[in-house]
């Protein structure tokens, strides 16, 4: 059963498109980043899969029931973390974590929901004394009572110190292993890549790219570049490594070479710039960062959206919508 799957979804504010046409499908029990720009419509499509808003036009399914039909049932089994929490300030961690749990109509020991976010020793303070990352590590307690069978994380890593950070993605790995579908939204790239199974990346409303990371650095062609080091970068060098058949690219950042190439031809693009009258002095290889990858699908043209073996592209004319947060 997929956890998610949105077909046609529309959705038109006055005067703007949010999300156009989108076809997305969450598979039961994996991790899923949900990646896009400011304004690409990551927020739209998460208010429609929790029934906040309503699509013009398509149709949400979540954990097998109609978003529009069953949302109070979903709901039930989906655990949220939304972006920009705020805590009932008066009202202690410990009493923040027992209305979810009353929310929730489940047996749940409180404490051991807040040992688990770290709060333990802090339950009993007023949350408004919280910081932003303890307010943040509550707000995922309250999205983890009554182990719910699907989770919806956005900007999970907002305010947390490099301990907190470390303890959610452990959480969520844990919850994927328990068998939990997480959809998680994040601006941390680094996040993203470290937990998740597979990205989609959501431009002016439409899903540009959905595969794993490295499916995404094979699609944009860049997955590997090799870095030559040379006591001069002439354009000899150059001319005689974009000469070698495998290389899709060279540039020259002062005298180190750049090179997008197969990775069989490494050893062909050194050779080369020897022949040219260089002096290797170093060479190593670096993959494409998610970073790349994502400015390379959300600011380039003529990206696919999936790897060539799916056969589908899309055209990549659409307009960014302006106005519309996430």
């Amino acid at each position: 059963m997929t956890a998610i799957e949105l077909r046609g979804v529309t959705k038109e504010f006055p005067g703007v498109t949010a999300v156009s046409d989108l076809d997305l499908t969450v598979e039961e029990g994996e991790v899923y980043g949900f990646l896009g720009p400011n304004g690409a419509g990551k927020s739209t499509t998460i208010d429609m899969v929790l029934d906040f808003v309503r699509p013009t036009e398509g149709t949400v399914t979540v954990l097998g029931r109609d978003a529009t039909v069953d949302s109070v049932e979903i709901r039930r089994r989906t655990g949220v973390l939304p972006d920009g929490f705020s805590v009932y300030e008066r009202l202690s961690g410990r009493k923040h974590v027992e209305f979810a749990i009353e929310s929730k109509e489940v047996d749940v020991d409180p404490d051991a929901v807040l040992e688990r976010v770290g709060l333990r020793e802090d339950a009993d303070r007023k949350a408004g004394d919280y910081s932003k990352g303890m307010r943040q590590r509550l707000a995922l307690g309250m999205a983890l009572v009554g182990e719910p069978d699907l989770l919806i994380l956005d900007e999970p890593s907002s305010g947390l110190d490099p301990a907190g950070v470390k303890d959610m993605r452990e959480i969520v790995t844990a919850e994927a292993d328990r068998g939990a579908t997480v959809f998680f939204s994040s601006h941390v790239l680094a996040q993203v890549e470290a937990v998740c199974d597979r990205v989609g990346i959501l431009r002016a409303g439409e899903l540009v790219a959905e595969d794993s990371i490295e499916g995404l650095r094979e699609a944009v062609g860049d997955g590997e570049t090799l870095e030559v080091t040379v006591d001069a970068a002439t354009d000899d060098v150059l001319d005689a490594v974009r000469a070698v058949e495998g290389v899709d690219r060279v540039d020259a950042d002062g005298d180190t070479l750049l090179v997008s190439c197969d990775p069989g031809v490494k050893t062909r693009v050194i050779a080369a710039a020897e022949d040219a009258g260089a002096v290797v002095d170093d060479f190593h290889t670096s993959e494409a960062s998610l970073e790349d990858l994502f400015l390379a699908y959300t600011e380039g043209e003529g990206v696919p959206t999936r790897r060539e073996d799916a056969g589908t592209t899309t055209d990549e004319s659409a307009v960014r919508s302006e106005g519309v947060d996430g």
